[in-house]
């Protein structure tokens, strides 16, 4: 490796990342890139060391509304794609944009340090197959992802089946012959669920509150891009939304599924129809919370109770960055409080790349994030005095670009934002610092 002391270290070669590595390239910021597989992609690739893909996963948003805007997917990939489309899409940005060479794979960074206060740099440490290995760089940029460390409960008892966490899914045979249980009715529980249908003797899903449920289709269009057509006030989309979602979903209710005790968009909708479908066939059974378990016996927050041979609980991630001091990266609560969920309040050579969730924000809201953050660098680089405003910005008291909405108080909401309100000021800064250093 040759001298770091003025190069970024970027962690991360999935999508974050290699937008990131674009948008530095562009802007003529060295860097070093790290990844712990061996090829970009992140957690696309079902064969990367920490991929939580299984086999049937699919984007649950269509790839139009997903896409990098300066790197289209082809004609060809489906409008709902595969996990191994998007593996090859990324790898296809990659090669576009000559991103490999940017990188070292098959390198874990083990462990990152400040070398003194802001703008003095950092201490990286990593492993590869040549051993241990340490330098000196400029900054650090973390993108290395949000969705790898499982968030698993701790149930109450003991059970004495098969108990696993969806990221240790991956093919549907996982369930044959067998009595499952799936915990938790987000996106991936769901679809994990309909899995299940087809392969287990029999599959029940287990909620602790109600969902909103969008179908991938409205009119034959894929749903998430009929809401690009007219923006409404957030209190008439709700109205229009609902009365949509009242004609081509119906009333989840009447299949068992607990009613909603928020306002649409407060939290992450569930883009599925065939979970509905099969409830609505007697192929699945809704239960509510779990109150404990025993032996095989899972008893519910209701008084009843069921025997199971396997429980899945699809209870999502929980942002890991285990390479740095929590401390270090201004955490509070849930997640790190960073200034449009990137920036570090006091520390000019500190970044977190893709810590951000929003309904429609896709691979391009999240490359925005990037060009803002390469931009600052650069301006900051050349005394640029919008970068020097930005720096203030970020000093200042601040919350989350939330546009007023108030989300669900749980930990996958922690870093969930307004896409307008937030790209709104994303792209604020673009172009102010475009302006400023061309």
């Amino acid at each position: 490796m040759t001298e770091t002391r003025d190069t970024f270290a970027l962690i991360g070669a999935g999508p974050m990342g290699l937008a990131a590595a674009k948008v530095l390239t562009e802007q003529g910021i060295a860097f070093q890139g790290f990844d712990l597989h061996s090829d970009v992609g992140g957690l696309w690739d079902i064969d990367a060391p920490r991929s939580t893909m299984y086999e049937s996963a699919h984007l649950i948003s269509s790839k139009r509304m997903t896409e990098f805007t300066d790197f289209p997917m082809k004609d060809a990939v489906a409008e709902y794609p595969s996990h191994s489309a998007m593996r090859d899409y990324f790898r296809d940005f990659a090669d576009h944009y000559g991103l490999r060479d940017k990188y070292l794979f098959n390198a874990e960074v083990t462990q990152i340090s400040p070398l003194g206060k802001s703008g003095d740099g950092w201490r990286v440490s990593w492993r590869d197959q040549d051993g241990e290995h340490e330098a000196e760089f400029a900054g650090v940029l973390i993108a290395n992802g949000t969705l790898s460390e499982p968030n698993m409960p701790a149930f109450p008892g003991t059970f004495d089946g098969e108990l696993i966490h969806a990221s240790q899914y991956r093919y549907p045979c996982q369930f044959d012959g067998k009595r499952v249980l799936v915990v938790g009715a987000g996106n991936s529980g769901c679809d994990i669920a309909v899995d299940a249908i087809h392969h287990a003797q029999c599959c029940d899903l287990s909620m602790r509150r109600g969902y909103y449920f969008v179908p991938k289709y409205v009119f034959g269009k894929p749903a998430d891009t009929m809401g690009s057509k007219i923006r409404l006030p957030m209190w008439l989309k709700r109205k229009v939304d609902r009365l949509i979602l009242s004609w081509f979903v119906g009333d989840p209710q009447k299949y068992g599924f607990p009613k909603p005790d928020y306002k649409l968009y407060e939290s992450h909708p569930i883009v599925n129809s065939l979970v509905l479908y099969h409830a609505g066939h007697g192929d699945l059974r809704i239960q509510p919370d779990i109150e404990r378990l025993e032996g095989k016996t899972v008893h519910f927050k209701d008084g009843s109770r069921e025997d199971y041979d396997m429980i899945l609980a699809a209870t999502g991630y929980k942002l890991h960055y285990p390479f740095i001091d929590k401390g270090l990266l201004n955490w509070q609560g849930d997640a790190p409080h960073l200034y449009l969920n990137a920036m570090h309040p006091e520390r000019d050579d500190l970044f977190v790349l893709g810590m951000i969730e929003a309904t429609g924000l896709g691979w391009q809201g999240r490359h925005e994030q990037a060009e803002m953050v390469a931009r600052y660098i650069k301006g900051l680089q050349h005394d640029c005095p919008v970068a020097s405003e930005l720096t203030a910005q970020k000093q200042q008291a601040y919350g989350r670009a939330t546009g007023g909405m108030n989300y669900l108080n749980l930990a996958r909401m922690a870093y969930y934002v307004d896409k307008a309100t937030y790209r709104k000021a994303v792209t604020g800064w673009i172009a102010r610092l475009r302006k400023a250093t061309g």
